[in-house]
Order: C-alpha cells, then structure tokens, then sequence
C-alpha cells in the first residue's frame, strides 16, 4: 500500500524539516584522508560549517577541538535566583507534614 499524499503537503512537511535544522554548526577537522569523527585528532585545527537548508557553507576555523567547542556549544546564561523566600514549585506557607514538631507542640 502506498501513502498517497498531495505534493503541497509532502512540500511543507519538507521544508517545516529543513527550517529546523538550518543554522546547525558543525566541526570538521582538516585532516587528509576520510572523515573519521570530529573527536580524532583532537589538535588539528577544524573548519566550522553551517547547515544553510542544503548544504554546508564553511563559516569559520578553529585552532583545534577544545576551540571548535566553544564555538559549537556556547554557555548558556544562568538565572540567578535568590536564596530568600526560595520555596520549591507546588508548596504554598503551612506547617508542612513531614516536619519534626517542637517539644511545646508535642504537649498539645
């Protein structure tokens, strides 16, 4: 049985694929012979390529791994919160159940 669907929808499905995956950088060390994985050789320098849809474009070069991944994963912004009133997602104020209860309670 073959999936029968019209072209536009196969079109936008398509390009719905590629939009997702355009700007995607990757690391290609500039070694001679096959490509055997961005973690070999991991002095040699490497050329850094964006995925522009249908092909890769060169769009810079890194002086080896360590630098091609600070170019590949940069760090992300930490959110700072603060330390007071802090109380984690879903507890509102109470006495809590799982508390240990003071001696003056106790006698209650």
């Amino acid at each position: 049985m073959h999936n029968e669907e019209p072209l536009e929808e196969w079109a936008r499905r398509r390009e719905e694929r590629r939009s997702a995956s355009r700007g995607k950088l990757r690391a290609v060390p500039l070694t001679e012979g096959p490509y055997r994985g961005a973690h070999v050789d991991a002095d040699v320098p490497r050329v850094i390529q964006e995925w522009t849809g249908t092909q890769w474009a060169t769009v810079g070069v890194a002086d080896n791994l360590a630098a091609a991944k600070v170019l590949l994963y940069p760090p992300q912004p930490v959110e700072e919160k603060s330390a007071e009133g802090h109380r984690p997602l879903g507890l509102g104020k109470g006495q809590g159940r799982h508390r240990k209860p003071n001696p003056a309670e106790e006698r209650d």
